[in-house]
C-alpha cells in the first residue's frame, strides 16, 4: 500500500469511528456510569480500529460496538473492585443530554441516573446485555454474538436485568409531574420544611450524596421518610444560605446546579413515582461535576 492508499484508507476509518462514535460512547457510558471511563473505552477503540485488518470487515458499526462493549464490560469489572473502596455512596457520573437526549441510543433507556445506580448491583455482562437490547435495540442474536454467549442465555440476561429494575423501582411519574416534585422538594429543602418534606417525599426515600471523599458529605445513605426529612432540615442553615441554583439537564431529565461563589457544589436530581420522591441524588464530586459543568458551556 502506498501512502496514498494509506492516507486514504485511515481517513475512512476516522469516518467510520466517527460515524458511530455516539453510539459507542452512548454504550460505554451505560455500562459504566461513567463518563471519563466511556471515554477511555473509546480512545482504546479506536487505537485497536486502527491497528485491525480493516479490509476484511464487513460492517465497520458492528466490529466497533463488538470491541466497546466488550471493553466497557472488562473496565466494569475492574471498576467494581474499586468502587468497593469508594468513600460513601457511588452516583454515576451525570452528563448533558441536551443535545443528544438519548445519548447515542434508539431510545433513552437506561440513561436515567437513578436506573443507571440499579444497573450498578447487576454484573457487568448483565448491564451490557440489557443496554445492547433495551436502549439500541440490538437483535439477541447480535447481542449474544458481541457477549461471546449463546441467544438462550443473553434472553436470561436481559430478562434477569428487567426483573431487578422492576423489583427495585416503581413506575416513574410524566416528566411534568417529575419537574413539579422536584421544584417542590427544593424550595421545602431550602427553608427545612419538614411538612411539605415528608409530603413529598416516600415512605421508603433513600438520599444519596456522593461526595466521593474529597468533599464532605454524608458517607452512608440516609433512609426513611423522617430521617432523610430531618437530614434535610437539619444542614439547610449552613448548605443553602451562600448557594445559588441553576435548573439545568442532566441524564434526559431535569436536575439543579448548586453553586457558591461561582463554583459547582452539587447536581441535584430525584427519582419519583406515584408515591413521591423515592431516590434524592446528590452528586458532589468535584471529579464528577466540573466535566458536567464544562459541557454546559458548550
Amino acid at each position: 500500500m502506498d501512502a496514498r492508499d494509506a492516507s486514504d484508507s485511515l481517513d475512512r476509518a476516522t469516518d467510520e469511528f466517527l460515524a458511530a462514535r455516539p453510539q459507542l460512547f452512548g454504550i460505554a457510558y451505560r455500562v459504566l456510569g461513567s463518563a471519563a471511563e466511556a471515554e477511555d473505552v473509546l480512545q482504546e477503540t479506536w487505537v485497536r480500529w486502527q491497528n485491525t485488518d480493516r479490509s476484511a470487515v464487513k460492517e465497520p458499526a458492528a466490529f466497533l460496538t463488538t470491541i466497546a462493549a466488550r471493553l466497557a464490560i472488562n473496565v466494569a469489572q475492574s471498576a467494581r473492585v474499586r468502587r468497593e473502596s469508594y468513600v460513601g455512596p457511588w452516583l454515576p457520573e451525570p452528563v448533558d443530554t441536551r443535545h443528544d437526549p438519548q445519548l447515542g441510543a434508539e431510545r433513552a433507556e437506561a440513561l436515567e441516573m437513578a436506573v443507571l445506580l440499579l444497573l450498578e448491583k447487576l454484573n457487568p455482562v448483565e448491564r451490557a446485555a440489557y443496554v445492547l437490547r433495551e436502549a439500541f435495540d440490538y437483535p439477541y442474536k447480535q447481542v449474544a454474538e458481541i457477549l461471546e454467549t449463546s441467544e438462550p442465555n443473553t434472553r436470561q440476561l436481559v430478562s434477569r436485568a428487567r426483573k431487578h429494575l422492576s423489583a427495585e423501582r416503581k413506575e416513574p411519574v410524566s416528566p411534568a409531574d417529575h419537574r413539579r416534585l422536584l421544584e417542590v422538594f427544593l424550595a421545602a429543602a431550602q427553608t427545612g420544611d419538614m411538612r411539605v418534606l415528608e409530603n413529598v417525599l416516600a415512605a421508603d426515600v433513600v438520599s444519596y450524596a456522593d461526595g466521593g471523599g474529597i468533599r464532605g458529605a454524608s458517607r452512608i445513605p440516609v433512609v426513611g421518610r423522617l430521617r432523610v426529612s430531618k437530614y434535610l432540615a437539619a444542614f439547610a442553615p449552613r448548605f443553602w444560605p451562600p448557594a445559588e441554583t441553576r435548573w439545568v439537564e442532566a441524564n434526559g431529565g431535569p436536575a439543579v446546579l448548586v453553586t457558591a461563589g461561582g463554583d459547582p457544589v452539587a447536581l441535584l436530581s430525584v427519582d419519583a413515582s406515584e408515591d413521591g420522591i423515592r431516590r434524592i441524588m446528590w452528586v458532589m464530586n468535584p471529579e464528577k461535576l466540573a466535566p458536567y459543568v464544562t459541557s454546559l458551556a458548550a
